[in-house]
């Protein structure tokens, strides 16, 4: 019988086309919806397959790929484990405004979550007299800095926070099994192909996942209410982060106003994304935060998502879009406030 490893891969991957095919079918959306699956697809083939040891873990930057809302501030950084193993993660802290660092369980391939199995951030963590950090990630406690690991623990997820990217560093981090084997396993055929399986079944499952979520937010749409937090932490959300997503659709000459008062909190920010939940081009003005952001004489804050700057407001570049979705997060906030919105002919808003 002939081998069909790679032609089983490609049917797999094919299937995640339908994904695309159900969204919006506007040229730009689909064509980003295309890139989107390219983006996924490149992901998903280095972390299943070239960097899915967990015997030997290399920390990965996801600066190529965009999921689930991914935040312009953040440097993201994976690394893939197991949750019988113990790990030692060692680095600098760097200046960068929050650190933390979590243990998933990662399932999009199967159920659309990423649950958490154990967290640490910067409420929690020593920093040694030089300014370098040890962290242990195990299944057993140990003193210091311990991350715990559970037995579904498949891998770490660093978040990396700017609020002035001119003027803060983010850290450096290294990871390294404690006790392992001298040297890699073989390549086996029947790890090439599970490994290219995973991939397409990890495309498929993230893009259907994030795709469901934009049609939850599209019943009430131009708003960011609470729909629930436990959704997007079972997805693998910060247990810091208070989130509220949404869905936008406007007209041209129309704006999205956004408007409400900010916490006492260490960060917070909004951003605009496209319909896959994909942030937009970081290289203009689609985020704000409360480094970047111009409150109000009484503390609050006014967005005005639109085609064109208004003048008035801070206001958040829709890049040739007419519907999308956003998010507000408010990070280690006690209260969390749920913005006014509205949409207004942009020349009001002037």
């Amino acid at each position: 019988m002939p081998d069909e490893t790679w032609s089983r891969f490609c049917r797999a991957l094919e299937q995640a086309g339908d994904v695309v095919l159900s969204g919006p079918d506007t040229p730009l959306d689909r064509a980003e919806g295309h890139r989107y699956l390219a983006r996924l697809t490149r992901e998903m083939l280095y972390s299943c397959l070239d960097n899915a040891d967990p015997d030997f873990p290399r920390f990965h930057e996801l600066d190529l790929v965009k999921i689930g809302a991914d935040n312009p501030d953040n440097v993201y950084l994976s690394a893939n484990v197991r949750g019988d193993r113990t790990y030692r993660i060692t680095g600098r802290r760097g200046t960068i405004a929050y650190f933390s660092i979590g243990s998933k369980a990662n399932r999009y391939a199967k159920d659309g979550t990423s649950a958490s199995t154990g967290e640490l951030s910067d409420a929690d963590l020593t920093i040694g007299p030089d300014g370098t950090v040890e962290i242990i990630a195990s299944a057993t406690e140990h003193p210091g800095n311990w991350l715990p690991l559970a037995p579904d623990s498949t891998g770490l997820v660093v978040r990396q926070t700017y609020l002035d990217r001119t003027s803060e560093e983010p850290g450096s981090w290294h990871i390294e099994q404690v006790g392992g084997p001298d040297a890699p396993a073989d390549l086996t055929p029947e790890f090439l192909a599970k490994a290219l399986h995973r991939a397409a079944m990890s495309v498929h499952g993230t893009a259907a996942t994030f795709a469901q979520w934009t049609r939850t937010f599209m019943a009430r749409p131009n708003e960011l209410p609470d729909f629930g937090q436990e959704m997007f932490q079972r997805a693998g959300g910060d247990p810091e982060i208070f989130y509220l997503h949404g869905y936008w659709t406007l007209r041209p000459g129309e704006a999205w106003v956004v408007e409400t008062d900010v916490p006492d909190c260490p960060y917070w920010n909004f951003q605009l994304d496209n319909w896959w939940m994909e942030s937009l081009d970081h290289r203009r003005r689609t985020s704000v935060n409360k480094h970047t952001a111009t409150l109000s004489p009484d503390g609050r804050l006014t967005i005005v998502v639109a085609e064109r700057d208004p003048g008035a407001g801070n206001w958040v570049d829709t890049c040739g879009h007419s519907s999308g979705t956003a998010l507000l997060r408010w990070l280690g906030a006690t209260e969390h406030p749920i913005p006014k919105c509205r949409v207004v002919p942009l020349e009001e808003v002037r």
